[in-house]
């Protein structure tokens, strides 16, 4: 009985060391499948996070002009570049990563910042489309496809499913498709697109103070005393008593990525919006002698978009030895803002 019982843990010890030694090269499988993984993420990642290209405004008006066989109407060139942009958030190289929740979208912050910058571009001129560029009046009526694409625009940017932003999205630009079939149409004149100063300015109004904004806080990642605090201690009955300066407001480190990327994406949108415009709003532009401030936006938008040789976002003081990109993009969208402000005076001008 002694020996049957030793003969049997034996048996059970050689099935253990068979299990566990199958065991192992299961876990080295799997370890193996992880690292394949992480490195296929790491890839992607990096591909994911290069921005979109520049494209030309009037060259893809008139290859969406061409493929309709329609004819470049006022609003034509606007309109095809809003939907462009919209597009460009949607199928560009790893889609819409915002409300990604696996790996390598979830660890990335810099593209999804960056989207947000465009999407609140696209939602700011959407909005002012329904409201203003598409009505003749403030009694006219709402344009049936863009009540329809300025809402789905403003659609939660971080919802995964049920339903997920993307759908969201392809239904704003579904309309804004029709909103364009519908405006190049001779026989469908209910479909407008008024080009006017007013119209325009009324949207640069809303521009100025988002630009106005980014560059404040671009301007904080090297710290700046509260305007705020510093107004609220001056002593009103001694105006020769020393000015107390408010507590320092600087951007947190870990945020200068952030709100660069998002000023580099809000400008990216801009700029394509900016040259719309141009071509739209030409004749306005003219006659109030702003064509030249629309160019000079344009320059300075330009300017954001420079290649990145830096792998990280710098943030040196701002007469230090290294460079600080967040002043650098301040600076371009300060001057943009400044241009802006002028174009608006030029507008409203009788």
């Amino acid at each position: 009985m002694p020996g049957n019982i030793r003969q049997y843990f034996s048996d059970r010890k050689d099935d253990l060391r068979d299990f566990f030694g199958g065991g192992g090269v299961v876990g080295k499988f799997i370890l193996a499948v992880l690292v394949v993984y992480l490195l296929v993420a790491i890839v992607l990642g990096m591909i994911w996070s290069s921005e979109p290209e520049i494209f030309s405004v009037r060259e893809h008006t008139r290859a969406v002009a061409s493929e309709m066989q329609r004819e470049p109407v006022t609003g034509f060139a606007t309109t095809v570049t809003m939907i462009r942009v919209a597009e460009t958030l949607l199928d560009k190289p790893g889609g819409y990563i915002s409300n990604d929740i696996f790996p390598p979208g979830v660890w990335l912050d810099n593209m999804p910042n960056w989207e947000y910058g465009a999407l609140v571009q696209l939602r700011d001129f959407s909005r002012a489309m329904r409201k203003d560029i598409s009505r003749s009046q403030s009694q006219s009526a709402e344009d049936p496809d863009l009540t329809i694409a300025e809402p789905q625009f403003h659609f939660d940017s971080g919802s995964w499913a049920i339903p997920s932003t993307e759908a969201e999205y392809r239904r704003g630009i579904k309309a804004l498709y029709s909103y364009l079939d519908r405006l190049s149409r001779p026989d469908q004149p209910d479909a407008q697109f008024f080009a006017r100063a007013d119209n325009l300015a009324n949207w640069l109004a809303d521009l100025e103070t988002r630009l106005g904004s980014l560059s404040r806080t671009l301007g904080e990642s090297v710290g700046k005393a509260s305007v705020s605090d510093a107004v609220a201690n001056i002593n009103p009955n001694d105006p020769l008593s020393e000015d107390v300066l408010g507590k320092e407001v600087k951007t947190p480190w870990t945020k200068i990525d952030d709100v660069f990327y998002e000023a580099r994406g809000s400008a990216w949108a801009l700029l394509h919006i900016f040259r719309a415009v141009e071509v739209d709003f030409r004749k306005v532009l003219r006659d109030k002698n702003a064509l030249s401030s629309a160019k000079q936006i344009i320059i300075e938008l330009e300017g954001t978009q420079g290649e990145m040789w830096s792998p990280v976002i710098l943030n040196g003081s701002g007469f230090g030895v290294l460079a600080n990109h967040s002043l650098t993009m301040a600076a371009y969208l300060s001057r943009a803002s400044a241009a802006i402000s002028d174009m608006r005076d030029l507008l409203t001008r009788g």
